[in-house]
């Protein structure tokens, strides 16, 4: 079945927002992987707004007694790296950060950062690191990610899922259209394919029923629901619809 790997960003962000100790973003990991998620993601930014490095820490420490990955997105830095080879997690994933925006905007330009991409990738690998490319559904995008040596790609889903959310069906089908597209070009190039961004209840049927699709990870949604009907809930409900399209894909 697919695989959920839950973002735990926003639980620091919470926390942050009053400088205190709490929420912990380890317990949210542990109420997440209790819940039935197969993994953990955390991004720790150059500006830590929200993930810090005592909280890479302990999540990798987490991780490695549950025996689950930890998923650690981060920029294309020299200190994101650096950092990353101390912590050796199961996975990174690369994904363009600009301090000015609020959250993940779009795709790693792989066609044009293609050296310094593959250098981080290569340096990742080195570790035991499995790699990921968060990129946009575009053919040039998903073929120079092969070329620099990336295991995974994570199709960016954030414009669709805006799309389908402000009720655009025609702009919704056509993006949904490129991620098919996308995730069968990455698959018959030896690549993993995950997905995500945006995604909620309402949207993640369609992705999930993308056939080469492997992984979801899933944050900011989750985070904001478990307000309402708690952390476990909130995985369980967004757990059963994502087996659901697999089972209708399959039947």
């Amino acid at each position: 079945m697919l695989r959920l790997g839950v973002n735990i960003d926003h639980v620091a962000t919470i926390r942050n927002a009053r400088g205190s100790s709490y929420p912990e973003p380890v317990r949210a990991a542990e109420l997440a992987l209790a819940a039935g998620a197969d993994g953990i993601t955390a991004h720790l930014r150059e500006d830590r707004r929200h993930i810090s490095d005592a909280d890479i820490v302990v999540l990798t420490d987490l991780c490695l007694k549950r025996g689950k990955p930890l998923n650690f997105e981060m920029a294309v830095t020299d200190e994101m790296v650096g950092i990353a080879i101390g912590a050796r997690p199961h996975a990174a994933c690369l994904v363009p950060e600009r301090r000015e925006e609020v959250t993940t905007e779009g795709g790693l330009d792989v066609v044009k950062g293609g050296n310094r991409i593959a250098d981080a990738t290569g340096r990742l690998r080195s570790v035991g690191a499995r790699v990921s490319l968060f990129i946009e559904a575009d053919p040039a995008q998903i073929r120079a990610s092969a070329d620099v040596g990336a295991q995974v790609v994570e199709l960016h889903t954030g414009a669709y899922c805006d799309a389908a959310r402000e009720g655009d069906a025609e702009r919704a089908a056509a993006i949904l259209e490129r991620l098919k597209t996308g995730a069968a070009l990455a698959a018959s190039l030896g690549l993993e394919v995950h997905a995500g961004h945006g995604i909620d209840y309402a949207t993640v049927k369609p992705i999930a029923a993308i056939p080469q699709i492997v992984e979801l990870n899933i944050g900011h949604f989750l985070i904001g629901e478990a307000i309402f009907v708690g952390l476990p809930q909130a995985i369980l409900r967004m757990r059963t619809l994502m087996d659901a399209a697999r089972l209708e894909l399959a039947a």
